[in-house]
């Protein structure tokens, strides 16, 4: 067998919680199989609620293990000035409006391979932020996004 007949790797997305966790950084847990058991596939914690500022950064991380992503799918309400398509590492990722609520972001690979992540509002106490996660990550997590949010701390408090 050659070298060009080799079976390609699949390559995963680092797994962890790291005491280093701030603002714009992601945690993944990403089984590319049928087989996942947990609701979350991972977390992202945004700097701040601009999209087109936001985005780029966390796509590029992932198609970077991943391969070329094909849409991403976010609720409209959450995010400022959310385009329709943005361009990540010279190709083109559908952006769809869901309403998802603003704890949630779909990010699809292919046709069918569907990854969720918890999105961890941008001023959360490092702390809460760092517990929601850890939470996030774990393999057997059956807590949806909103109530991890509600466990930890993290959620947003809607204006009186």
């Amino acid at each position: 067998m050659t070298g060009s007949d080799a079976q390609p790797v699949p390559r995963h997305l680092p797994s962890g919680v790291h005491e280093a966790v701030r603002p714009g950084c992601a945690l993944l847990r990403l089984e590319t199989t049928e087989s996942r058991e947990g609701v979350l596939d991972g977390a992202w914690w945004p700097r701040s609620r601009d999209i087109t500022a936001e985005l780029p950064a966390l796509l590029s991380a992932l198609a970077g293990h991943l391969g070329p992503l094909t849409r991403v799918g976010l609720d409209t309400t959450a995010w400022e000035g959310l385009p329709t398509r943005i361009v990540v590492d010279g190709r083109v990722v559908r952006v769809d409006s869901f309403p998802l609520g603003d704890d949630t972001v779909l990010i699809t690979r292919g046709d069918r391979d569907i990854f969720s992540l918890l999105v961890v509002p941008p001023d959360t106490e490092p702390e809460a932020a760092r517990a929601a996660m850890a939470q996030a990550v774990r393999a057997d997590n059956v807590t949806q996004a909103h109530q991890i949010l509600i466990d930890t701390g993290s959620a947003r408090v809607p204006p009186e």
